[in-house]
This record gives C-alpha cells, structure tokens and sequence, in this order.
C-alpha cells in the first residue's frame, strides 16, 4: 500500500494535537458542566467557553463579546443572511440580499430562502478569474439590501475577493458587509480592525479544530434576528446550550493559525506554486482555474483537457492520493460546478476540475510524490479514453 498524501485540506483538516489536547477535558469528569449553571461544574465550562470566545475574537481583530459560536460555517452563513434579512423586514425595510454566483452553497441557498420568505436576492456574475466587478456591485449596494455577502477566498478555486474595498463600499453607504471568511482564516492575515465587515463566518474544522463548531462574528447586534428559538445564550442571536468542548477548540486552533499565519502563508504558497509548476512541466495543456487573479496561498484547481475527474480521482485515490473534484459539498453531483459554470469555464473542462489543497501537514515530499505520479495516470486515463472512443 502506497504512503499517503493528503491534498483535500480545504475539505477538511486533521484535529491538530495542541487542539486535541485543549478540548479533551471538557469532555470527561473535569469540566463537563453546562456553561449557564451557576454550581462550580457550570462555572469551570463557562472559564473555558468565555476563553475559547476571547481567543477567537483576538486572532481576528473583534470583541469578545462579538463572537457567536454556531455548529459549523453553514450555520453562521445562513443566520447572516437569514438572520440580517429578518432583522431588515422588523425595522421596517426590505429583505434584499446581494451575493455573487460564485458563493458557497450555504450563502446561495440562504438567499433563496430570504426569497422564499418574501423577499429578494441580486446574484451578481464574475469574470473569467472568478472576481466580482467592483461597479456592478457599488451600484447594487447603492439601492441598500439587507445584507450584501462575498465570500473571502473561494472553496473551489481559492480566489480571493477584494473584501476590504466591498466592505468599505458598503460602510459608506450604511449597508451591512458579510464575508464567509472559512477559507481564508489562517491562509493569510485578516483583521477586522483594518476591515469594515460587520458580520464575518469562520469554521473550526479548516483549521484544525474538530467538526460542528464555527462562529459568526456579530459587530452589531442589531444586524441579526435568531433563526434559532430557545434560550438566551449568546445574547439571544444563537440560543441553546453551546458546545463547549468544540468552542475550545475553535479558540485553541484560532490562536495557532494566527501565530502562525505570517510564516506560513508564504509557505503555503511556495508548495503550491511548485505542485502546479511540477504538473505543468509533465502535462503542458494542464489548465489552471482562477490563475489570472489573486488566490489564497492553499489552493490549486485545474483540469486537463480530454479527462474526467473521476477517473484522475481513482487514480490518485489507489495511489494514496487524497484529493477532490471541487467543493466537498457537492460530491455525487453529474453536474459542472456552479463556480466554474459562473466563471465561465468550458463545461468538459468544468467536469474535468480537479482540487488540490494543502495545509500545516503538506511536505514538499509530498508535492514530490503527486508530481512524480500524476503524468502517468493522465496518460493511462486519456488512453483508455482513446479506446473508449471518448477522445
């Protein structure tokens, strides 16, 4: 059996061992209270939950007090969305949401949803490298929405938007900015001191962290309605009993990538950097998504014309070779992805796409091993096509 490398870190992350080793009291006899009993188990669970809070608002520039912890980013995304649309109709003005078409399926599908309830979307289209076009959305921003949302780097293609000047854009004008900042957090430096975003998603688990934790950072109050009813934790905006435990463990990671980011960012990228240059020089017509614009340093989506993803896939799996066929989310899909569709790309090329992402784990062993292994499997796929009749 081959030694495996794995290339699917924006899918998920492996738990790291500091993470690990923060958490696991909070799930044995130490300190399992309920964080809102007023007893001494209670008290231990909130000391932990109100410093995994302060954690996480640090690596990002917030408040303490600003840090709402959800089960994951689909779940801060959509009280973002759903949560400022409402809060729009209770004072009194419309329930518009301006997004892109390029956005993680939680921010589309929230939006729908927004509709569903009465109101309205903007979905606004990207160019070729997968950037929204600053005009189109100045001048959709000016007819003040709900809530206007972009993400900060793109799960598929790692293209990164210019969300400082969006959120700008929208500060002027009063709007409420959202950011689904899940793949960025940790991939360069983000601060919300220096970026007017007043609603900003993270996930625990590209960063190191477990599964079922992420948080929606709240700069306002006022900007979300609960989409949750129960309870007054967390101020009302995310009721019920939080995951401790999982809270933790966003903190711990949190403060790790933060220390961390200013090295690793430019490693990130250099391994990156070679892995598309190691494919290209053995495979010249190989095609890299979303080249020609800024991207986060982690990842590499391509295709090479005349293959499927599929069987690229089996062959990189059965070779130890971790690795996806785009966003994680829409695995199982005969469809092209909606961001490269967005895009503009070629429907075969679409299908063809293939992702790599790396993380704190990835060696330049292993960019190596991928390089050294990948040509093959592109010839043994396009010639079985040959004699398929589908090349």
């Amino acid at each position: 059996m081959p030694s495996s490398v794995y290339l699917d870190h924006a899918a998920t992350t492996p738990v790291r061992p500091e993470v690990l080793e923060a958490m696991l009291p909070y799930l044995g006899a130490a300190a399992f209270g309920n964080p809102s009993s007023s007893h001494r188990f209670g008290r231990t669970a909130r000391a932990g939950l109100e410093q995994a809070r302060k954690e996480v608002a640090l690596a990002v520039g917030a408040e303490p007090n600003q840090v709402i912890f959800t089960s994951g980013g689909t779940e801060a995304d959509n009280l973002a969305i759903v949560g400022a649309a409402l809060a729009a109709r209770d004072a009194g003005r419309p329930m518009r949401v301006v997004t892109t078409a390029v956005e993680h399926k939680a921010i589309l599908a929230a939006a729908h949803y927004v509709v569903r309830l009465g109101g309205e979307e903007e979905i606004l289209p990207v160019n070729g490298a997968g950037l929204v076009d600053l005009d189109a959305f100045g001048r959709a921003v000016e007819r003040r929405p709900a809530v206007a949302s972009v993400m900060w780097v793109n799960n598929e293609t790692g293209v990164r938007q210019p969300v400082e000047q969006l959120a700008d854009r929208c500060c002027e004008l009063g709007v409420l900015f959202h950011s689904d900042a899940v793949q960025a957090f940790g991939k360069f430096p983000i601060s919300l001191k220096t970026t007017t975003c007043t609603l900003l998603t993270l996930s625990g688990h590209k960063i190191g962290a477990p599964k079922g934790i992420g948080a929606l950072v709240v700069r306002d109050r006022k900007a979300v309605e609960a989409i949750i009813h129960g309870g007054g934790q967390q101020f009302g905006i995310r009721p019920g009993t939080e995951n401790v435990a999982g809270a933790v463990a966003l903190g711990r990671a949190a403060t790790l990538v933060a220390q961390e980011v200013e090295t690793e960012a430019p490693r990130l990228g250099k391994l990156r950097d070679a892995l598309a240059e190691g494919l290209r020089a053995k495979v010249p017509d190989l095609v890299v998504h979303g080249e020609g614009a800024p991207r986060a340093p982690h990842v590499l989506n391509f295709a090479v014309p005349g293959v499927e993803s599929e069987a690229l896939l089996m062959h990189l799996d059965l070779a130890g070779v971790a690795a996806s066929g785009g966003s994680a989310c829409s695995t199982g899909s005969v469809e092209p992805s909606h961001v490269l569709t967005a895009m503009g790309i070629d429907r075969s090329l679409a299908l063809g796409s293939i992702r790599f992402s790396i993380g704190h784990e990835t060696t330049e062993q292993d960019v190596a091993r991928v390089t050294e292994v990948f040509p093959g499997m592109v010839e043994k796929v396009r010639k079985l096509a040959g004699v398929l009749g589908r090349g």
